[in-house]
C-alpha cells in the first residue's frame, strides 16, 4: 500500500488488466462471501461463474464492434467481473456498494482515475431499479449481465421447491448473446424447456431486464432482439 500511495503522489497510474483484478485478494473474498450470502437466502448463482461469464460477454460485445478500441472492451470486462461484489454488504443497493468497493480496489491497483470513474458508473447502473446505460462500458455490462439465464445458475437442489426465478433459469437450456455488426443487431437467443417453464413466465420476471437491454443496445446504436426457441419476441 505504501508503494501505491507513493506512486499516486507522483501521478503514476497504469492500465489495470482484468487478470490483475481477478487476482486481487479483496475481489476473491468479496465474491466468495457474497455468493455464500445469496445462496443462504435462496438466490440464483452470483459467484465466480457468473462474474467470469459476464466479464467475458461484456468484453466480447465491445470487441465485436469495430468502432471501439481494445481498451474499452477491457474496461467492460473489468466492470463485468466486479459488478456484483456489492452483494457482500447485502442485496439492497448492492450496485452502489459495488461501485464504491470497485473504486477502492482499482485505486489500490493504481488504475487511472478516469477509468475508475467509467467502471464505477457501469457497476452502479447495472440494476433495473434506476440503472441506465450512460457509457459504452455500462451498456455492455447491462447486456452481459441480463443475458446470463441458464439452469447452472440454480442453487436450489430440490425442483419441488423452485420459485419462479429458479424455474425460469432451470428451464433455460441455452442462452447466447449474438452481436451482428453488419446487421446492426444484438440478439439474445434463449432455448427454453417449456415443460419446465412457459415463455410467459420469462417475461413475467425479466421484462424490465429486456427493456434495459434494448436501451443498452440503442446506446451502442444497435437494435436489440430477443429470440426464444427460434421465435423473435421483439
Amino acid at each position: 500500500m505504501k508503494e501505491n500511495s507513493a506512486n499516486r503522489a507522483t501521478g503514476q497510474t497504469k492500465k489495470v488488466t482484468l487478470e490483475e483484478v481477478k487476482a486481487h485478494p479483496e475481489v476473491k473474498a468479496y465474491i466468495a462471501q457474497a455468493e455464500k450470502y445469496l445462496n443462504s437466502i435462496g438466490y440464483t448463482e452470483h459467484g465466480f461463474r457468473h462474474a467470469s461469464l459476464v466479464a467475458s460477454i461484456a468484453h466480447n460485445i465491445l470487441s465485436r464492434i469495430s468502432t471501439y478500441p481494445n481498451r474499452t472492451a477491457e474496461l467492460a470486462g473489468i466492470a463485468g467481473f466486479l459488478h456484483d461484489i456489492g452483494n457482500v454488504t447485502g442485496r439492497d443497493e448492492h450496485n452502489v456498494a459495488g461501485a464504491l468497493l470497485a473504486r477502492n480496489i482499482l485505486y489500490d491497483l493504481r488504475a487511472d482515475p478516469q477509468e475508475i470513474a467509467i467502471i464505477m458508473t457501469a457497476v452502479g447502473n447495472h440494476e433495473e431499479e434506476g440503472g441506465w446505460p450512460t457509457n459504452e462500458v455500462s451498456a455492455a455490462l447491462i447486456l452481459a449481465d441480463k443475458s446470463d439465464v441458464h439452469r447452472t445458475r440454480v442453487n436450489n437442489p430440490d425442483p419441488a421447491t423452485f420459485d419462479i426465478h429458479d424455474r425460469v433459469n432451470y428451464a433455460a437450456k441455452r442462452s447466447f448473446l449474438r452481436v451482428d455488426e453488419a446487421a446492426g443487431t444484438i440478439s439474445l437467443e434463449i432455448e427454453i424447456d417449456t415443460e419446465i417453464s412457459q415463455v410467459m413466465e420469462y417475461f413475467e420476471i425479466f421484462l424490465n431486464r429486456m427493456i434495459m437491454c434494448r436501451r443498452s443496445a440503442e446506446f451502442l446504436k444497435y437494435r436489440f432482439n430477443l429470440i426464444i426457441n427460434g421465435t423473435k419476441m421483439f
